[in-house]
């Protein structure tokens, strides 16, 4: 979410408090350079400069924070009239947190929905990749069940592009999981960044089938077969030159029996798998008009199982991370009440949820904290969108949170 900036009231040879960006995404000018000349003011202002609105507000509070000090410290009035636009911004975490679930995750999907659907075409492809990939991965492991209910509700709005909700709930998804699965740092950050792009060379056709009735054409059966070979493609000549980040996008459909696609070979690897298993899980769990979505709890069994319908060691470990029901996802409670569920529990089975629908049928005018571990309340079943007609504000429910 951008916001425009008037660039024409900022200092010249002044080093600028944020990342000034075209609407494309693109970086015109980085966080501590200056405008040097107006001719450079003149060439930033044909590109309608503009800023993340996260960093606009937080421009904004170092602003009137500068100014509130130099009032309580007295500063003379020529001093404050001196001060201008050009303050630091201050990097508090409070105040990023405060950003988070109206600000954050829906910046960093918009500039990831950008970047995707320019695919080849894309500037400054490896800077805008690192910036987002650090931004996901630390409100990930910040926010986790927080960052769960926002992207989960917006998997399921049809009017939001799926193919950047599916990438940053994968990535998510490889996050929380890959320490306990004994995953080196040095490994994790390929796997997240394969997250984020095994999907780059069909990004617009992938948010096309997800919201289509039909079953898939021949055409996009093709797609779907070339895409992880052509989304490496696309990368390597985008400039990445690591080697385990493009293998893993090159094999994220293959299996360890040899039975996936598009080579048919067996691939053993830790990392290559748990991409596989969030992947799968995002896309089960996904509404599609042509089956609706897959109950989360069938899904996270059928992972646990794997696909000889042997106990899997690493989906059992997701399982034990993600739970049977997602934050963002809907349930039947004991109570006869519906819920959003709102965190994961100590056990699987057992999150923290709001109760959203009375046992009546009727919407509840407040959203009601119950812990499913109660067995007045404990989960009956997980429900899937269509179930509830109850539309979901996200942003309420976290300031009850």
């Amino acid at each position: 979410m951008y916001k425009s900036l008037p660039i024409e009231s900022l200092a010249l040879n002044q080093p600028v408090p944020v990342n000034i960006w075209d609407p494309k995404g693109v970086l015109l000018l980085r966080k501590g350079e200056s405008i040097t000349s107006e001719h450079h003011r003149g060439h930033l202002m044909l590109h309608t400069p503009m800023v993340l609105a996260a960093d606009w507000q937080a421009w904004g509070y170092s602003y009137t924070a500068a100014l509130d000090r130099m009032v309580r410290g007295n500063e003379s009035l020529s001093r404050i009239a001196a001060l201008d636009a050009m303050v630091p911004v201050q990097e508090k975490k409070d105040a990023r947190d405060e950003l988070f679930p109206t600000e954050a995750w829906p910046d960093i999907h918009a500039a990831l929905s950008t970047l995707l659907h320019q695919g080849a075409e894309a500037s400054q492809f490896g800077e805008r990749l690192q910036r987002l990939a650090a931004q996901t991965q630390q409100m990930w492991l910040e926010h986790p069940d927080v960052s769960f209910m926002v992207l989960v509700q917006l998997l399921f709005d049809t009017h939001v592009p799926y193919s950047t909700t599916h990438a940053l709930l994968a990535a998510g998804l490889c996050a929380l999981v890959a320490p306990s699965a004994g995953l080196s740092e040095a490994d994790q950050q390929p796997l997240q960044r394969a997250a984020l792009t095994m999907n780059i060379a069909m990004t617009r056709a992938h948010d096309e089938m997800a919201r289509q009735g039909s079953a898939l054409s021949e055409s996009q059966r093709k797609t779907v077969r070339e895409h992880p070979q052509r989304s490496a493609e696309v990368l390597r000549r985008l400039g990445v030159v690591d080697a385990q980040w493009l293998q893993l996008v090159e094999d994220h459909h293959e299996r360890p029996d040899g039975q996936g696609y598009p080579a048919g070979k067996p691939v053993h690897n830790t990392a290559h798998h748990l991409l596989q298993i969030a992947d799968v899980y995002v896309a089960c769990i996904s509404p599609r008009k042509s089956r609706g979505a897959l109950l989360s709890q069938q899904v996270a069994r059928e992972l646990y199982l794997g696909v000889d319908q042997q106990p899997d060691p690493l989906g059992a470990l997701f399982v034990k991370n993600i739970g049977f029901y997602p934050p963002g996802s809907y349930v039947r409670l004991a109570s006869g009440e519906l819920a959003v569920v709102a965190r994961r529990g100590a056990k699987a089975n057992a999150p923290t949820v709001f109760a959203i629908v009375g046992r009546q049928g009727l919407p509840l005018g407040e959203p009601t904290l119950r812990d499913t571990a109660d067995p007045a309340f404990e989960v009956k079943a997980s429900l899937v969108p269509g179930d509830v007609k109850v539309t979901v504000s996200v942003a309420r429910l976290l300031g009850r949170h």
